[in-house]
């Protein structure tokens, strides 16, 4: 009986989080911000009373919804039509997110009070933004941008989360190996990125040519082929040091824009799986955090949302857009539109399993930003 009460409050809170997320989306608010809040509603201190704590399954699951969602991403980009902004994308996700966690960690060392690699750690979790939210909004409320501005804010929002996930584990082996060296973390840079972008387009090929080559019984299977190939890409790619979540995306825009049979019914399927991936994510998510442990973060998280919002986000965008001569308005808008969504909270479980000091306190500020992003720079899309 225990096992069907449970199957039964996962497809209610499943059922609840797709019927209102239609007629929440309309209000200019992200999708996201309504699977976190009914997550927590059904937790511990909200009316669901679900108790859960486990940050390590959290976390799991995150991971992996991350990484179908990132490679649901790759395949709806058109190469053709990003290819014209990929200086400016790649010049945002790398250098764009540095300069961000950067200066929202010297802000957090200065006046929070923590080290200055606790400060970046918090930076650089918090520092990439979330190409789903911002344009389920455009969608919901039938905005949209220039071409250009479109397609370079996709390719950004889709590629800047390795960077954030390499700030995320490098500051936490600076806190956590204080033998560690600084400098030693420019080749693990290089390694990470540079064996993730080889690998992720040697499995995209992999993956096109055995959709193409292998002749199966059911059209049913080709979608769970690449599936397959989606998770093997992400723990191949990672076990031999490279970055994983880059691997899919890469590996994603390499399918997306290769001749392939089934090529609608994989993508749709995939496109289903993200969204399945995000809600059940979101919740778990919601689930993990106690509300009553935010009312000791608000002044602080108001703090560093500001920050943030106004200040290390222009930041990096005019330093890496300037010199590449974007327009001042182009790049003030560029600005505003990078909503925190998924990626920081699940970062944001890394101290936690990791034993360090400021874990906890980390975790909730973190939720706390997101949730500032989603209302105030979500509202204001309208």
């Amino acid at each position: 009986m225990a096992d069907e009460l449970v199957l039964l409050g996962a497809a209610a809170l499943l059922l609840l989080s797709v019927i209102v997320s239609g007629a929440w989306s309309r209000l200019g608010i992200p999708s996201l911000l309504l699977f976190l809040v009914i997550g927590m509603l059904a937790g511990s201190e909200g009316p669901g009373g679900i108790a859960f704590d486990d940050a390590g399954a959290a976390q799991a699951l995150g991971v992996v919804a991350l990484v179908f969602i990132l490679f649901s991403g790759g395949l709806d980009t058109e190469w053709k039509k990003v290819r014209p902004v990929l200086n400016q994308g790649l010049a945002l996700s790398t250098a764009g997110v540095f300069l961000t966690a950067v200066v929202v960690g010297g802000f957090a060392h200065l006046v929070l009070g923590l080290t200055l690699v606790e400060g970046i750690l918090l930076g650089g979790i918090v520092s990439s933004t979330d190409a789903a939210a911002v344009f389920s909004i455009f969608r919901s409320l039938g905005t949209r941008l220039r071409g250009r501005l479109t397609y370079l804010l996709e390719f950004e929002s889709g590629s800047n989360d390795p960077m954030a996930v390499f700030l995320t584990v490098a500051m936490l082996q600076l806190i956590t190996s204080p033998e560690s060296s600084p400098l030693g973390l420019a080749g693990f840079f290089v390694q990470q990125m540079l064996l993730g972008g080889v690998a992720g387009y040697l499995f995209g090929r992999l993956t096109a040519l055995l959709v193409n080559r292998i002749r199966l019984d059911h059209d049913g299977l080709y979608p769970v082929m690449t599936l397959g190939m989606v998770l093997f890409c992400y723990a191949a790619t990672t076990a031999a040091g490279g970055n994983g979540f880059l691997a899919v995306y890469i590996s994603g825009i390499v399918v997306g824009n290769t001749r392939t049979v089934h090529h609608d019914s994989v993508s749709r399927f995939h496109d289903g799986i993200a969204w399945l991936m995000q809600i059940s994510m979101f919740l778990a998510l919601g689930l993990l955090v106690f509300p009553s442990e935010l009312n000791g973060v608000v002044g602080e998280g108001l703090a560093i949302s500001a920050v943030l919002i106004l200040v290390a986000r222009p930041i990096g965008v005019f330093l890496t857009l300037l010199p590449m001569r974007e327009p001042v308005r182009e790049c003030m808008l560029i600005s505003w539109v990078g909503l925190r969504g998924a990626v920081p909270i699940i970062l944001a479980t890394f101290p936690l399993l990791a034993g360090v000091p400021q874990a906890e306190y980390i975790f909730n500020m973190v939720f706390f930003i997101v949730l500032t992003s989603a209302l105030v720079q979500g509202t204001t899309l309208i």
